[in-house]
């Protein structure tokens, strides 16, 4: 089945089975048996879905980890609370004390808080890589020691571009396992097909696509990856509410219509904010000309509506600050992938040595709203800006 039919069908009972369309939440905490035997046995099954204990998840939880597992194109898919608890929960599956990772610079802000926090308290080093490196380059790197090669493509606000697959064969040739953050891609990036071992999504972001519910995932191609990262879930205590799993599962339905029409918004207002004056760089990988879009147009499929924006030089962090607030129409918020626009600050946040750091910069995420109603509210901000004002002042006395 192609991914539209997979998010109409998956999780469900069947369109010739009598009842609901949609299946029930499945609520609990203690599983009963019939027998000590039949409880011992279930308590043996490490690869089969019958719960010992509520946490261990119920068909609610099952359904949606079954579509992720189908979007991803991997095997198996376990379902956690957060975005941010599937990133931590992977790294902990697979290092411990002594062991040594190399992370992304452009990783995602709390992925990194987490690295140079907890990661480091346990003992483990982390190394931050330049994005765009080579084979090669990720090679020379490599330590006897090193477990983990950490992705993120792009990164969620420098919008660097990865060669997964080059990362991917550094990692394997030297035992590492390539752990790859595909939030953004979701849909449209393959990632086991291209050599990833595990993909981590923020079922948050579009999956869920309503701003109201907080999930994250973890999904794997091999069976003994399952088994570690599944073990280490449970050795946290993670566990997702079914309530929210029901609600990721019901927004997934139209997981297909939403991000088609959000990437494409997403593209119409990139291209227009790449003609202003005011902006040097769009840092949005499908758009042509971008950084990356090279490799967007080998690897993906599509993407989503989220970009940043590289001011030109004249154009002060106060400045866009100025522009975000006498927006009328985008929210000022930190997550995505909902039904809103939203546009924030992003100077103090990109990696060194990245894409506009030394210029003021912004992140923009397209919503459901009509992409010129989008781009005629930018414009009235762009107007009132001073140095605008003043210009258009002088034009009027003229």
């Amino acid at each position: 089945m192609r991914d539209a039919t997979k998010f109409a069908h998956t999780g469900r009972a069947g369109s010739r089975t009598p009842g609901f369309v949609n299946p029930p939440v499945h609520r609990g905490s203690t599983m009963l048996y019939e027998s000590c035997a039949e409880y011992r046995a279930q308590s043996q099954r490490r690869l089969e879905r019958g719960p010992l204990y509520g946490i261990h998840g119920s068909p609610t939880h099952h359904a949606l980890e079954d579509m992720v597992a189908g979007i991803e194109g991997g095997t198996r898919c376990h379902i956690l609370s957060s975005g941010l608890a599937a990133v931590t929960t992977a790294l902990l599956a697979y290092l411990s004390n002594g062991d040594h990772a190399l992370v992304t610079d452009s990783v995602y802000g709390p992925t990194r808080a987490f690295c140079r926090g907890m990661l480091a308290r346990l003992g483990v080093t982390v190394s931050f890589y330049d994005p765009c490196i080579d084979q090669a380059g990720l090679a020379a790197l490599m330590q006897p020691n090193t477990r983990v090669v950490y992705g993120e493509s792009p990164g969620s606000l420098s919008f660097d571009m990865q060669d997964i697959p080059a990362l991917a064969r550094a990692a394997h040739d030297h035992g590492a396992k390539l752990l790859v953050d595909n939030t953004w891609g979701i849909q449209a990036f393959q990632p086991f097909a291209r050599g990833a071992d595990v993909s981590i999504q923020a079922l948050t972001k579009y999956v869920a696509g309503h701003s109201d519910t907080l999930l994250g995932a973890i999904t794997v191609a091999s069976p003994d990856d399952w088994v570690r990262v599944r073990d280490t879930a449970d050795e946290l205590g993670h566990y997702a509410s079914p309530d929210d799993c029901w609600l990721a599962l019901r927004g997934a339905r139209t997981l297909g219509l939403r991000l088609e029409r959000q990437f494409q918004s997403g593209l119409t207002v990139a291209a227009w904010l790449a003609g202003r004056p005011e902006v040097a760089q769009i840092l949005h990988p499908a758009l042509p000309g971008a950084p990356g879009h090279a490799l967007w147009q080998r690897d993906f499929t599509g993407g989503c509506s989220l970009f940043g924006v590289v001011f030109a030089p004249h154009i002060t962090p106060a400045a866009v600050c100025a522009l975000i607030d006498g927006l009328t129409l985008f929210g000022i918020g930190s997550s995505w992938g909902g039904f809103e626009s939203l546009m924030t600050a992003t100077s103090f946040y990109l990696r060194r040595g990245g894409p506009g750091c030394d210029a003021a910069t912004a992140r923009i995420h397209v919503g459901l709203e009509d992409p010129d109603d989008l781009i005629a509210d930018l414009a009235q901000s762009f107007e009132r800006l001073p140095a605008n004002a003043e210009l258009a002042a002088e034009r009027a006395d003229g």
